[in-house]
């Protein structure tokens, strides 16, 4: 059995670079194993149980200053986002954790188990935290052991993982292991030791007014992000304005070095267009931005319509968007149940 088990917090205002960078690679994940399961059937074999879970990490977006409205919207926003780019609610577990209570539950039994050094080693804690660490939330302290549980308590077996998390797998899999050290017999663990999944190389897309700043929806301009829901005119618009130099293409990926705005726009196209950057440089060497930018506005244009669109559509439908979530949470909520009541037997815990 493959299970593989990704969230996502539901910002909303979602852009190029959360779709290039995370969510066409849940698509893909889920096309690949949705294939190899149709192929496993087709040969003979029983139905198989690999699976996707794409929940909204909308538990972990309390662990720090919010806006109850916000986070609501944000969630029907990344609803609509995830199924407009291709995240089929039949073919993966798409939910939301507020509505699956066991994620909460199995955080606080697995806070038995959680060492505040673990904790305290996490970088993405002293990232936020600050010099201001006393005045933080308990929740963004404890955030790694909400994290693990998010992923043990369905027996994860890969969890897509990029740089700024690996760490936090690694956390996962130490309480899964001392979890089952101490309370599970060698035989017979309560706990999956989930592996990472390294998803391909995901694009890494900068700003469209500064080539050293990552695309974020917190940027004061919109011009410096393409957003999902913008349409082709604005698509166009912010092309034509992405900060550029006045120098050509080159013909090779050296002559970017020092050009972070023109690499920037050379790494959304071959992005785009599933074709390397020395690829495309070889087709527009000498050109200027003159002709690089209409081509690459039509690229985007292209690939973000049928999203837009959609996405448009399905924020219009509330209903369809509970729906799903409601759906998703039903089937999340029986996947979890046997690993919860296993985790409690394990820990003496009586249940009514």
């Amino acid at each position: 059995m493959m299970r593989v088990v990704s969230g996502i917090q539901p910002t909303g205002n979602l852009h190029l670079g959360n779709y290039l960078g995370a969510i066409r690679n849940w698509v893909r994940m889920q096309d690949e194993i949705d294939a190899g399961n149709r192929a496993q059937v087709a040969e003979g074999g029983s139905a198989p149980k690999n699976q996707c879970l794409f929940f909204l990490a909308d538990l972990h977006a309390i662990s720090q200053p919010h806006v109850p409205a916000e986070l609501h919207r944000g969630s029907l926003e990344m609803t609509a986002a995830l199924v407009a780019c291709g995240i089929d609610p039949a073919r993966s577990i798409l939910f939301n954790q507020a509505q699956v209570p066991q994620h909460a539950e199995l955080q606080w039994l697995l806070s038995g188990t959680a060492r505040m050094g673990w904790l305290n080693r996490m970088t993405q804690w002293k990232d936020k935290a600050g010099k201001n660490r006393e005045g933080q939330s308990v929740a963004l302290f404890s955030y790694p052991v909400l994290q693990a549980a998010d992923v043990l308590l369905y027996q994860a077996t890969h969890v897509p993982v990029g740089e700024d998390q690996k760490q936090h797998l690694e956390l996962a899999r130490d309480i899964a292991q001392k979890f089952n050290n101490d309370f599970a017999s060698e035989d017979a663990p309560v706990f999956t030791l989930p592996e990472p999944f390294i998803p391909p190389v995901a694009a890494r897309i900068m700003s469209l007014r500064n080539g050293s700043a990552k695309m974020s929806k917190s940027d004061p301009s919109d011009l410096s992000r393409i957003n999902l829901s913008d349409d082709p005119e604005t698509v166009m618009l912010k092309i034509k304005k992405a900060k550029t130099d006045p120098e050509p293409l080159p013909g090779e990926l050296g002559g970017l070095v020092g050009r972070p705005e023109a690499l920037n726009l050379v790494t959304i196209y071959a992005a785009l267009a599933d074709r390397s950057a020395e690829d495309v440089l070889r087709e527009f060497a000498g050109q200027g931005f003159g002709a690089f930018k209409p081509a690459l506005g039509e690229l985007l244009v292209e690939t973000l319509r049928p999203i837009s669109q959609r996405f448009t559509a399905l924020l219009e439908d509330r209903e369809s968007l509970d729906a799903i979530l409601a759906t998703g949470a039903a089937r999340a909520r029986t996947l979890a149940g046997p690993t919860l009541d296993s985790a409690y037997r394990a820990l003496g815990l009586v249940r009514a």
